[in-house]
């Protein structure tokens, strides 16, 4: 038991004798439990947060048979080079050549790749009669206001982002590009809702590409 003992009084020697004080005795075991139990309290009534996870698609290294390959159309497909002081070059394919055409250099900003990305997503939905981009905004609404769970809200939107007609986006990175830079376009995937890409390495082709964007840029 905690307590706080304040002594009795006494006198001095040769003085004038003073009456005995009462001994205080202060018990803090009450507080010990108190203290217990609002820990328990908020440990019970705390929310925890749950831990966020990216998925990231990644090329595997196995050989792939020709009749297991998806065919992707050219126009469909975007690729994304990452390079330094936090620019990006990227690039279509010419479906009748099959050659990469001019390369565009752009950076992160709204009015960059994000657009680029948003407006041919939307492009290629819209040509296939699939205006429903919008709805995903609307699922997460119903989702906060509880009126769809979250197991049927996140089966929406993944019907949605990973629409066999909807743009595909190739991300590759050189040297020069910063951890940071991968992370940031890993976001604007997010953003954008794109539910299709896949980090590659780059090849050396795409490097020499980059160099001419940067020329004439």
């Amino acid at each position: 038991m905690a307590e706080i003992d304040g002594g009795g009084g006494g006198h001095k020697k040769g003085g004038k004798p003073k009456g005995k004080k009462l001994s205080t005795r202060v018990d803090f075991t009450p507080m010990v439990d108190l203290g217990f139990l609002l820990i328990t309290f908020f440990m019970l009534t705390t929310s925890m947060n749950k831990p966020k996870t990216m998925e990231i698609n990644m090329p595997v290294k196995d050989k792939v048979e020709e009749v297991d390959k998806t065919k992707v159309k050219a126009s469909q497909a975007i690729t994304v080079l990452l390079t330094e002081n936090d620019k990006i070059v990227y690039y279509f394919i010419n479906e009748k050549t099959g050659e990469p055409e001019t390369p565009i250099i752009t950076d992160f900003s709204k009015a960059g790749i994000r657009s680029t990305l948003l407006t041919k997503n939307r492009e290629l939905l819209a040509a296939k009669g699939f205006n429903n981009l919008d709805s995903i905004p609307i699922y997460k609404e119903m989702y906060r206001l509880n009126q769809i769970d979250e197991a049927t809200m996140r089966a929406n939107i993944s019907a949605i982002k990973n629409n066999k007609d909807a743009l595909i986006v190739v991300i590759k990175a050189d040297d020069k590009a910063k951890y940071k830079n991968l992370v940031d376009i890993l976001d604007e995937m997010l953003i954008c809702n794109i539910g299709r890409y896949a980090i590659v390495d780059i090849t050396d082709i795409e490097k020499e590409l980059i160099q001419t964007a940067m020329a004439v840029k």
